[in-house]
């Protein structure tokens, strides 16, 4: 691919003038036809399997993608597994590393969600942290609290047969990997969980796997039992279906990707054009103008030469998944729309049915209204 990039001219540098004149779109316009569920059968029966052996767990590990803090909050988990007062609810926000960087306002958000929870307490999480998925320094650090975390609440359960620790959270949200990050740091071991890009590589519970050797504090010691993402059975908000899908908790295709990458350039535009300069003569609100660029540049051309749009898409998405088309989050992280997350989270999960029927009455009342004022 190196030499094809070579080979291929490379579009015009945007100018800072262009740039200094662009007006990005203030608002996207999300289309209502979004396909709005990714609640799959094996959701539901993973989702049955885990009340099933609650009995036996005694802490539950929430994971949440960082970029999405609040839009991969499932309210469906935290009703259903967290609701007993002694049992530990680990709240873990991963790819910490690919979020903006301290200096770059990654840390008033992370500051906003800790003091959010804390305010919380009891209700919300015995703890709270933020890991990246790599072999840093920084989410190397993280992984001891984690891991001290639970060395807590084993020690404060004091059982002989050692401590089950549940790993939950949405589709692609760092489940696998976090259990392996955890049984290399506290044992010292090879990967146990398979892990993918895509969702659904975990598609139902996996066996105990040991993470903290057993020890007089521990018992038999920590096991971490991995799991399949679970979706929320609706979104109630086409744009929140948008950044799902953008970070990879949907699996790729159920929202078309040219759709996906124009939510992305909306997003792109709204940071800084230059993101996408070496494949844009000019910064665009045009999805279409903008795909023409990426497929010029990284040859992904269909037959006769015409620029595969699809394709385009794909990649320039899987580039921003990986970091390399800047490190931002997708939500607008501030205590109003905490709060709003925290209300949606109290409210009874919506079915794909309840939600069509509220949706069409709320319609019906709309068009009431307007026949009144009319």
């Amino acid at each position: 691919m190196a030499s094809m990039l070579n080979s291929i001219p490379a579009v015009a540098t945007t100018t800072a003038k262009a740039v200094a004149e662009f007006v990005p779109r203030a608002v996207y316009e999300a289309s209502p036809s979004i396909t709005r569920s990714y609640f799959l059968g094996h959701h539901h029966a993973a989702l049955e399997r885990m009340r099933r052996i609650l009995s036996n767990v005694g802490v539950v590990i929430e994971c949440r993608d960082f970029r999405v803090p609040l839009t991969s909050w499932n309210p469906l988990l935290e009703q259903t597994l967290s609701a007993s007062s002694d049992r530990a609810h680990i709240i873990v926000y991963t790819k910490r590393d690919l979020g903006p960087a301290r200096q770059d306002g990654g840390g008033a958000i992370v500051n906003r969600l800790a003091d959010f929870h804390r305010a919380e307490g009891r209700a919300a999480a015995s703890a709270v942290l933020f890991l990246g998925d790599g072999a840093d320094g920084e989410a190397a650090g993280g992984r001891r609290r984690l891991l001290e975390a639970l060395r807590r609440t084993a020690r404060d359960r004091d059982s002989l047969t050692g401590t089950r620790a549940l790993v939950v959270g949405m589709p692609n949200a760092g489940k696998s990997t976090l259990l392996n990050r955890l049984r290399a740091s506290g044992m010292g071991k090879a990967k146990a969980a398979r892990t993918g890009a895509q969702p659904g590589v975990t598609r139902k519970l996996g066996t105990p796997v040991r993470v903290m050797p057993a020890d007089d504090e521990l018992g038999e010691g920590v096991f971490v039992v991995d799991t399949p993402g679970v979706f929320v059975p609706y979104v109630g908000d086409p744009e929140s279906m948008l950044k799902l899908a953008l970070v990879g908790c949907v699996r790729d295709g159920i929202v078309p990707f040219v759709t996906v990458a124009d939510y992305l350039l909306f997003h792109l535009n709204r940071r800084d054009p230059a993101l996408y300069a070496r494949y844009a003569a000019q910064p665009t609100n045009d999805v279409h103008e903008f795909l023409r660029g990426v497929a010029a540049r990284t040859g992904r051309l269909a037959k006769g030469g015409d620029p595969d749009l699809e394709a385009a898409a794909q990649w320039i998405v899987g580039e921003w998944r990986q970091g390399n088309l800047g490190r931002f989050i997708l939500d607008e992280v501030t205590p109003e729309t905490i709060a709003q997350a925290r209300r949606t989270a109290a409210e009874p999960p919506l079915s794909m049915n309840q939600a069509r029927k509220k949706e069409k009455e709320a319609r019906k009342a709309r068009q009431a209204a307007k026949r009144v004022a009319n």
